[in-house]
């Protein structure tokens, strides 16, 4: 049999799907161009890029040129790395160029699948930007493909955190560079505040590829990027307030829904406060910031536990981020939930943070002419993407079948009879030499677990998610024979586990899951630790009625059916009737998390337009020749833009309150916001007329 027809062959058991059976003429074309391309010399392979440009220039399309760029990258990888990419990665890097969104299971090439469309989109010679979840993995990844590029002709670039503005803007002008999200999107809001063209970094948003895209635009879609100074702030407020606030009991006088995290005064907590502060009604107009104190106050003792949602470290508040487990020094709560919780703890009150700027992944990515993603989890998701950011999901089968074993849920009763069984078995597991991936959804647990491991003598590593390059070191030997590894559910997220020879034999890597998160997807990555690559392995949940899911999210009949059943609570159990109320739990808890997420995305909207008008007015006046012209109207820009900022932050505290009296929220906003906003450009106008 033929290279071709070995290739047809194998390609035919996905032409049961519609969308890969569409690609099917074009992948054949790639890989029967790969038999002659094979046969050139390296530098007969490398000037392929400047006729590849050359054709752009006399009016080619990309995807004209498609199929020979690929079919060349191809060949590029088997010199350079030893592999050609297959048929599989060849599926996802068309799906990318295309701006799809890629579901490519754990382990299968994604690095590699990127490295198709990555260089035929930097052809035209715009840039590419292939963005990462950190550091580490923008510096690894460029270190590891950018050779490949580089033997085509392509100039590669990274950029990290401590890099100067001169290392960065040589490393954005490279035909494709490597970046971590929060890096190029801060370094576009910096470039929104410069005086002079020259001093901007970033060149015009061409083409991105987000990898662990489903992090990046959903999991991080609630948390901004701002840039900000700090100002005075009134702390004398919240050091009133904060003990007062303390009188009060759960239940009585205020009531928290777990579900869509808030907290309301009840009647009786009410008038207790009112006693208190000797106020005629704290709902009337002229009480309405101190109201807005005492909500937030009230949200920094019901909603945020200290050690999970914070830790207090060398005197101050530093936030954990919710999915990752990682602390997060740089981040600060806005409008005055972050010194709320300073009061509470009893540390120093900081300054506010006054806005600069400020966006949204969500709105980020959009400024871009196209961009795509990969994840190994997106197919649940698909509803977002599509409702969000108009992005079909395109799933790519695995390379291999996957063998891993997927086993049904234990449920307990309890935490503690939960905890006492899952280290029997990890003890198990661990003497006859098996690898064992413990997830568990915070640093407080894995903590627990990695001091119940202790007492049990259990030898193990724990990983937090607080240093990527070490953690990725260890993630990749998980599945080494007998190693133990406690980690949250993301650290060391985007590396390979390599399984040693043998451990094959005793069911390969073993992955616990010690609670369901609250999306599905967190599950899932977390299950595609083991049997990467068609590899052995097998996936447990061990959860209780006492984890928060359930508890939170659990219905009150399924409440009802286990209260009725008065089970023993040292005794796991396996039944259908707990698997459907915990997916159930999910169901609901997804549901409400992709309604508050697409609520705050059509919030961001009113402002995100706002903002583009101005950052379009300041560009004009940046073109301006006269140097001294051109700074005290940027400046009237930027001082009167920074006071819009305080009061649209200040209309956000309102607008909280509106919901209250019944009104439709998002109407309320975007007519106060499109008020102030006329007023602003009124103002602008006026001042720079008077120059």
């Amino acid at each position: 049999m033929g290279f071709l027809e070995s290739v047809k062959k194998k390609y035919e058991k996905f032409t049961t799907k519609k969308e890969i059976k569409k690609h099917s003429p074009l992948v054949e074309s790639i890989f029967q161009l790969a038999l002659n391309i094979r046969d050139l010399s390296d530098q007969q392979l490398k000037t392929k890029t400047e006729e590849f440009k050359l054709r752009i220039k006399e009016g080619k399309s990309l995807d004209e040129i498609l199929p020979e760029a690929f079919a060349v990258v191809r060949e590029a990888n088997k010199r350079i790395l030893g592999k050609r990419p297959y048929v599989e990665q060849v599926l996802a890097g068309l799906a990318i160029h295309q701006g799809k969104i890629v579901e490519m299971k754990s382990g299968e090439g994604k690095t590699i699948a990127e490295t198709m469309p990555a260089y035929l989109n930097a052809l035209n010679g715009e840039g590419v930007h292939i963005v990462t979840t950190n550091d580490y993995l923008a510096k690894r990844d460029a270190e590891w493909v950018g050779p490949i590029f580089e033997f085509l002709g392509m100039s590669v670039g990274k950029v990290t955190e401590l890099m100067k503005d001169n290392e960065r803007r040589e490393n954005y002008a490279k035909d494709i560079t490597y970046v971590a999200n929060k890096e190029v999107g801060f370094d576009y809001l910096r470039d929104n505040l410069v005086f002079d063209f020259n001093e901007r970094v970033l060149r015009e948003l061409n083409f991105a590829i987000i990898d662990e895209v489903d992090s990046i635009l959903i999991d991080e879609a609630r948390t901004p990027l701002i840039i900000s100074q700090l100002v005075e702030y009134p702390a004398e407020l919240f050091l009133k307030i904060t003990p007062l606030i303390s009188q009060l009991n759960e239940e009585t006088d205020y009531e928290i829904d777990e579900r869509f995290q808030t907290v309301t005064l009840t009647e009786l907590g009410l008038a207790k406060l009112e006693e208190i502060l000797r106020l005629e009604g704290l709902d009337s107009e002229k009480d309405n910031q101190l109201v807005y104190y005492i909500y937030q106050a009230l949200k920094a003792k019901a909603l945020f536990k200290k050690d999970k949602n914070y830790i207090v470290k060398d005197g101050q508040v530093i936030l954990v981020d919710e999915f990752t487990g990682r602390l997060t020094p740089d981040r600060r709560l806005m409008e005055g939930l972050h010194q709320a919780i300073e009061a509470k703890e009893s540390v120093k009150i900081r300054e506010k943070d006054q806005l600069l700027a400020i966006i949204t992944f969500q709105n980020f990515f959009k400024l871009y002419k196209k961009f795509s993603g990969m994840t190994g989890t997106a197919e649940t998701a698909k509803d977002e993407f599509q409702d969000v950011y108009n992005k079909e999901v395109f799933v790519v089968p695995t390379h291999k079948p996957i063998r891993r074993r997927d086993l049904p849920d234990v449920f307990y009763l309890t935490e503690n009879s939960k905890l006492s069984y899952l280290i029997e078995e990890i003890e198990i597991r661990h003497k006859r030499g098996q690898p064992v991936l413990i997830g568990t959804p915070s640093v407080e647990k894995s903590i627990l677990i990695s001091n119940l491991l202790n007492e049990k003598g259990i030898p193990h590593q724990c990983l937090n998610a607080r240093y990527h390059e070490r953690e990725a070191r260890q993630i990749a030997q998980a599945g080494q024979e007998g190693i133990v590894t406690v980690a949250t559910n993301m650290a060391g997220r985007g590396t390979d586990i390599i399984l040693s020879p043998g451990v094959g034999v005793v069911g390969g890597l073993h992955v616990i899951g010690t609670e369901h998160h609250r999306a599905k997807r967190i599950d899932d990555q977390l299950r595609g630790r083991a049997g990467r690559q068609g590899e052995a392995g097998s996936f447990q949940f061990h959860v209780s009625m006492e984890d928060e899911l359930i508890q939170v999210f659990g219905s009150e009949e399924f409440w009802q059916v286990v209260e009725n059943l008065d089970l023993p609570e040292d005794r796991p159990m396996d039944d259908v009737f707990f698997q459907k109320g915990f997916e159930e739990a999910q169901k609901l808890a997804e549901a409400l998390d992709f309604d508050s997420r697409k609520w705050l995305y059509q919030f961001d909207q009113v402002f995100d337009r706002q903002r583009s008008i101005i950052y379009k007015m300041r560009d004009e006046f940046l073109a301006e020749e006269n140097l001294n012209k051109r700074r005290a109207v940027l400046e009237i820009i930027d001082g009167l833009w920074q006071t819009y900022l305080d009061d649209f932050e200040q209309l956000q505290q309102e607008i909280n309150l509106v919901s209250y009296a019944g009104r439709d929220l998002l109407v309320e906003y975007t007519l106060r916001a499109k008020k102030l906003f006329d007023a602003l450009l009124l103002e602008i106008n006026l001042q720079v007329a008077s120059l």
